[in-house]
């Protein structure tokens, strides 16, 4: 009688001739398989072709993991965990929206993990897909940016709740994504804050800072909210007892993922008020130092249209008035002595 987890020798021979598994000895993609048994992890790294046999066993969970498969790929572990055709196709699609489908035999999860730059205040988002079984988590990522190794971490940092199943791998994920998500909205506030001190600074190098790092920071927390938010309902809706995922246990565990996830999303909205209300307060700055430029412009003395003349032509005009007066004077004083004879002429006697 062949051991737990092992293949009879029907299904070995079944294999061989080609009729049983539907997944290939050889995958395209890259793929990372873990078995947990009796609350403890049993195999690593084992061929997915194996996966069946594994499960068949009754005793563990598998975890698969493919890293920027082909939809070959994809179509193979569909048949052979029965996944629904639009969940695959979600998977296979970059862009999703953050969410959580629920079919008859399985859940599918789209999600992403985040990262800031300080430097340039901008945000990568690295998406990653789940498909979630009773005894099985499927992960898809796009391409090895997605840091799976942090997800093993978890994993091995929680391994006394290995016991609780698909809900312990969930959790392990859930709480990765919500950890980089609450991560970046605490950088994010640190940045706004350090913009808020640059406000009131008049170099004009400055004010074009503000400009750029609001709009920035602005950009960022747009895509942050659309990663952030719909993280609620999914962790809410896993928390729900007529799925049948997440065990009494475990249910602590997920509540703190939801209360990190409310935390980042109202931090997220708060933040995008003050950014929008610093880019208000620059506008209103940069209209006051124009007003206060203008008042200094149109206070000063009145100017004249014309220049101001050069020395030689002062010179000139002084010379030519100095003559007309000499002029003046001497036509002033003819005048007189003529006036005096004829006064004299008229009062002597004849």
């Amino acid at each position: 009688m062949p051991q737990a987890g092992q293949p009879s020798d029907a299904r070995m021979v079944a294999r061989r001739a080609g009729r049983l598994s539907c997944v290939p000895p050889i995958l395209r993609a890259m793929a990372h398989t873990r078995l947990y048994r009796d609350g403890r992890l049993a195999l690593e790294d084992f061929p997915v072709e194996d996966i069946s046999d594994h499960l068949d066993a009754g005793t563990g969970i598998v975890w698969l993991d493919l890293c920027a498969p082909e939809p070959a790929d994809l179509a193979m572990v569909r048949r052979e965990f029965g996944l629904h055709e639009l969940a695959v196709e979600d998977a296979i699609n970059a862009h999703q929206r953050a969410k959580l489908d629920r079919y008859s035999t399985h859940l599918f999860l789209a999600a992403y993990a985040v990262h800031l730059d300080p430097a340039t205040g901008q945000l990568a988002t690295r998406e990653i897909a789940a498909f979630i079984t009773p005894r099985a988590l499927i992960t898809v990522r796009k391409d090895e940016g997605f840091p799976i190794q942090e997800i093993l971490d978890r994993w091995k940092d929680n391994s006394d709740l290995a016991g609780n199943g698909v809900a312990y791998l969930l959790y392990g994920l859930l709480d990765y994504l919500v950890d980089t998500h609450f991560a970046a909205v605490q950088e994010l506030d640190t940045l706004i804050e350090e913009l808020e001190t640059l406000l009131f600074d008049e170099s004009r190098p400055r004010i074009r800072e503000v400009q750029r790092r609001s709009f920035e920071l602005r950009k960022s927390l747009i895509l942050l909210r659309r990663v952030v938010l719909p993280m609620r309902e999914v962790v809410n809706t896993l928390m729900r007892p007529t799925l049948h995922i997440v065990t009494e246990p475990m249910l602590p565990y997920y509540q703190d993922v939801y209360d990190h996830v409310l935390r980042a999303s109202e931090w997220t909205e708060s933040l995008r008020d003050l950014v929008t209300t610093t880019l208000e307060t620059n506008l209103t700055v940069q209209g006051n130092r124009m007003n206060l430029i203008m008042k200094k412009v149109t206070s000063g003395p009145p100017s004249s249209p014309f220049p101001p003349p050069s020395p030689a032509s002062t010179a000139r005009t002084s010379h030519t008035r100095a003559s007309r007066n000499q002029r003046s004077t001497c036509c002033s004083a003819a005048k007189t002595g003529s006036d005096m004879a004829g006064t004299s002429a008229l009062s002597s006697p004849t």
